[in-house]
């Protein structure tokens, strides 16, 4: 099948599916105001896919079958497929403004390719042709596909088989010849509503005696017994309002959904991990690595357009001359390059694994998402002090549209001549969106926490910066003894 259209997009995601909202059940999703916007962003992936000037970003041809395919279902063959992956993302942050949803996927799917093949070679096991036959499906029809890790994890004090409620961590409740049943949840599933499908992975290293929470397998995200809950975001009624000058981001936006798995049945062939806890770690960390690595194109993308959205508002207010401002700007930028040059950095240095596919520079990747959790925002903090203090206090698209103050509104707010107001607005309301996270999730906010918080960079950080090799380096120059 040829890479899907923007339509045929659309359509395929147009399925009953059990989804609760405000506390209510919606039906025909894709139509609601809230969620519409996270659809419109998936909808630019295939659009800009089928555009010749992005195809060489946006496509490549699969080692699986030779097939033209979108590269957010490509397994990287070479550093140059990791760089042209974070230039991607790159590309549609600036196309979207917000999260794409579909790196996770990729991410997982990368990770889990190695690893069963891994699996495969201690065990004897068939889970690498597995995967390469339900991965082939997704190639050919062009598939969405998230990736769920996060598990609620109960009581942090205690490991997954420790917990009160053993469905505090996703697991295995029971299984036959024809294949398992899983029980859980899992939080912060970023573009689940909108994917075909979802690949579970457990979410730390396991130990003995935790084999059932070992699992890694590939699901429908509208299979039965598996229940969505939309996730909340910062003034997201205001999608439901008359008008679009309040929202901000009124085209796009990101989603994060709840997730809870009441007895799935999965069917043998769609297993990829089911006990083998030694290789929990390597799975965990390898999607881990490679999410890292996405940030340094993602985020960077988008403060590509918080940069120039502060620029704007510095010409619509008559400062963008100031010396101040120019710094300010400059400062933006040198943050969001340093962002992208470790994500350009972690891809280059990539290596190849004995499955044949390609790994970034784990050191790098969490070097690089451990700037994200800080850069982002300053970048954030610089935008808003040259946006000024009518971000937060900027009146509602209804007075400026009203009879009786919106004239009023008209004349306080005029800066030069050639600046309509309307489109001074539509800047402070765009910063106000990306710094803020209002009716999207948030720059800063998911930049410190999405493919780990802090503390999980600096524990891999210091696992594999080698101190003792630098204590060797430092012994070698001055001929002490090893």
């Amino acid at each position: 099948m040829p890479l899907k259209t923007v339509q045929e997009y659309l359509e395929s995601i147009k399925r009953p599916i059990n989804l609760y909202m405000f506390g209510e059940k919606v039906t025909e999703f894709w139509n609601h105001p809230i969620i519409r916007p996270s659809i419109n962003t998936v909808m630019k992936i295939y659009e800009l896919a089928q555009i010749d000037e992005y195809k060489d970003l946006m496509t490549a041809r699969s080692h699986l079958t030779g097939n033209t395919i979108n590269r957010f279902t490509h397994i990287h063959q070479s550093v140059d497929d990791l760089i042209k992956k974070v230039q991607m993302q790159r590309l549609l942050g600036q196309k979207t403004g917000c999260c794409f949803q579909r790196c996770v996927g990729l991410d997982t799917a990368n990770a889990l390719y190695s690893v069963t093949y891994e699996i495969d070679k201690k065990y004897g096991t068939n889970y690498h042709e597995r995967f390469k036959k339900y991965w082939i499906e997704v190639q050919d029809q062009d598939l969405m596909v998230g990736g769920a890790m996060t598990d609620t994890k109960g009581d942090r004090r205690n490991r997954p088989k420790d917990q009160e409620d053993p469905d505090a961590y996703l697991h295995v409740v029971d299984e036959n010849e024809d294949g398992v049943i899983i029980k859980g949840a899992k939080i912060h599933q970023t573009g689940f509503l909108n994917s075909h499908r979802a690949i579970i992975m457990p979410t730390l290293t396991l130990q003995d005696g935790e084999e059932e929470y070992a699992i890694s397998c590939g699901v429908d995200t509208n299979a039965e017994g598996i229940t969505l809950i939309y996730g909340r975001q910062t003034s997201d009624t205001r999608k439901m309002e008359e008008g679009k000058l309040d929202i901000g981001n009124f085209k796009y936006g990101g989603q994060e959904i709840f997730v809870i798995f009441d007895n799935v049945f999965i069917p043998k062939e769609n297993i990829f991990m089911n006990g083998e806890i030694e290789f929990s770690r390597a799975l965990v960390n390898r999607f881990a690595g490679f999410h890292r690595q996405s940030y340094g194109g993602c985020k960077v993308g988008v403060g590509d357009i918080l940069i120039g959205a502060a620029a704007l508002s510095a010409q619509y207010h008559g400062v963008d001359r100031a010396s101040h401002i120019r710094d300010k700007l400059v400062e933006m930028i040198h943050l969001n390059e340093t962002l992208f040059s470790s994500g350009i950095a972690c891809s280059a240095l990539g290596f190849q694994r004995e499955a044949g596919n390609y790994e970034m520079d784990m050191l790098l990747a969490n070097v690089c998402k451990q700037n994200v959790t800080r850069f982002p925002y300053e970048i954030a903090r610089l935008a808003e002090d040259i946006a000024g203090g009518l971000i937060c206090t900027l009146p509602s698209e209804a007075d400026f549209r009203s009879n009786e103050v919106g004239p009023l509104l008209k004349k306080y707010l005029k800066t030069s001549p050639e600046t309509p107001t309307e489109d001074r607005y539509k800047i402070l309301r765009f910063i106000e969106n990306l710094t803020m996270g209002v009716a999207s999730v948030s720059y800063r906010t998911e930049s410190m926490h999405g493919a780990g918080s802090p503390q999980t960079q600096r524990i891999m950080i210091s696992r594999q910066a080698d101190l003792e090799e630098k204590k060797n380096l430092v012994k070698d120059i001055l001929d002490i003894e090893k």
